[in-house]
């Protein structure tokens, strides 16, 4: 189930709820606490040096609950409630080099800056190369608007409890949160209405997948897709969306591009249907799904095929993903009203869709979110970039939870758009198409996990294979 992104005020109230049902903080924090240990042993290995630093507050209860659940590491505790007398502790600490730092040191109530012995406590912490985990939040970030409160805990990952915080998700928050996970079975009670519109995915949102075929089913069965890409000096983005397409194992996958490119492209691909297009597409009647736009930025597209792009998805019975360059081909509508349509701009891409600046797309990404979707006839937006938002102008928006550093170069939103192109050509894909994108988003993104987030681990091939 996706976890809800609340606001320092929904989660107080969440957790007087709870306390108002007769639930005592002490349960909670004991859960937290083996929530904590679990996770901690989970990733660390026997032997490793695991260093806790505990606050005075709650979160400093949490690190202090999660000790005796690990075992067969080396684990030193340090209760930081009066830094400048637990400096030379933590600097002793330190210098053995531990390979996990734990911080709770300070929690979501934080609403000054961290100065003297504090701020000299973080900047120890942030100077170390050991991987560090802030519980809930790390300390020294506003809750509410994710920037810091003078010098503020740098997190590889930050492991929040019950809910993400809104400030985890905003502009620039990323350097101190690292990658977000989420504890979320600690004993709070059911969520009452909490009036939050995004929420972040979980893994366990996607065991919708079907992975068994039917015996009695054939190539028609699982639909086909087809894709319009690829021009002259672009011809890799073509052969990218189509084997992302074909990952998604629809039945057929038709692929168009510029008779420029057709030679390059065609000789990349093996189970993919290849045709050269100069002047006007023939769209195959038996197309449950088309995917216009990677790799047609070549000043030789023809002004006709860009009508016909805009004619398509005005027009097309069938759902219709827009990305890359025929993003700026669109007329402002969402097409025929019984057919799904959806554009997958970078925040680049978005800002020339919306004429503002890019800073303005990242500064308020929700809100760009809903007014792509609203301009275009409220169609599904997939909003790529760090933490990918799903979701049109008046559903919820959903913060996809995987991907990883790696995903940042040319090529990987060609292969994408292809494979959400050929989820969506499948009729058992298809009844719920936001889930489905999620997935699809997830998936990707999951695969670039699996592959590693190091240059040389990593290649297009592998993450294909990965999907």
């Amino acid at each position: 189930m996706a976890i809800p992104v609340l606001t320092l005020e929904s989660m107080r109230a969440w957790e007087t709820n709870t306390w108002e049902k007769g639930i005592l903080e002490e349960e909670v924090i004991a859960r937290v606490g083996q929530r904590l240990g679990e996770k901690l042993m989970a990733v660390s290995r026997p032997g490793d040096n695991l260093l806790m630093l505990a606050g005075k507050g709650h979160n400093g209860d949490d690190v202090r609950a999660a000790c005796p659940w690990i075992s067969r590491r080396n684990l030193k505790l340090i209760n930081v409630r009066h830094p400048e007398e637990q400096l030379n502790a933590l600097q002793q600490a330190l210098s053995e080099s531990p390979d996990f730092i734990v911080e709770g040191l300070f929690g979501i109530g934080l609403n000054r800056p961290l100065e003297g012995a504090w701020a000299e406590v973080v900047r120890h912490v942030n100077a170390s190369e050991a991987v560090t985990i802030s519980v809930d939040i790390p300390s020294g970030l506003d809750v509410n608007t994710g920037k810091p409160l003078g010098t503020t805990i740098e997190a590889n990952e930050t492991w929040t409890v019950g809910a993400v915080k809104s400030g985890m998700l905003a502009s620039g928050a990323s350097k101190y949160v690292g990658r977000i996970e989420v504890i979320s079975d600690v004993g709070l009670i059911d969520l009452p209405d909490h009036g939050t519109e995004i929420y972040f995915g979980e893994d366990s949102d996607f065991s919708f997948h079907p992975s068994i075929s039917p015996l009695e089913s054939h190539k028609g069965t699982y639909g086909c897709t087809m894709i319009f890409a690829g021009s002259r000096g672009y011809h890799g983005a073509a052969v990218l969306a189509a084997r992302g397409a074909s990952r998604a194992r629809p039945g057929l996958v038709e692929l168009s591009t510029h008779e420029s490119a057709y030679q390059p492209v065609a000789s990349q691909l093996q189970n993919v249907m290849v045709f050269p297009v100069k002047n006007h597409l023939l769209i195959p009647p038996k197309a449950t799904s088309i995917v216009m736009g990677p790799g047609l930025a070549s000043d030789e597209i023809p002004r006709a095929l860009r009508s016909q792009v805009a004619e398509v998805w005005e027009s097309f019975p069938a759902p219709v993903i827009i990305d890359a360059s025929a993003l700026d081909w669109l007329p402002a509508t969402g097409g025929p009203k019984s057919a799904l349509r959806v554009i997958t701009p970078h925040p680049g891409e978005a800002a020339r869709m919306l004429g503002v600046e890019t800073t303005a797309i990242q500064a308020d990404r929700p809100t760009a979110l809903r007014r792509l979707s609203e301009k275009y006839g409220n169609c599904l937006v997939v909003l790529k970039g760090h933490q990918t938002l799903i979701g049109d102008a008046s559903s919820p928006i959903y913060v996809n939870p995987s991907g990883n550093p790696t995903l940042a170069q040319g090529g990987t939103g060609d292969i994408l758009a292809g494979f959400l192109g050929g989820l969506m050509a499948q009729q058992r894909f298809n009844q719920n198409p936001l889930l489905t994108l999620r997935y699809g988003v997830w998936m990707h993104g999951r695969a670039a996990d699996l592959c590693g987030n190091h240059s040389q681990a990593w290649s297009f091939d592998r993450l294909l294979e990965s999907m």
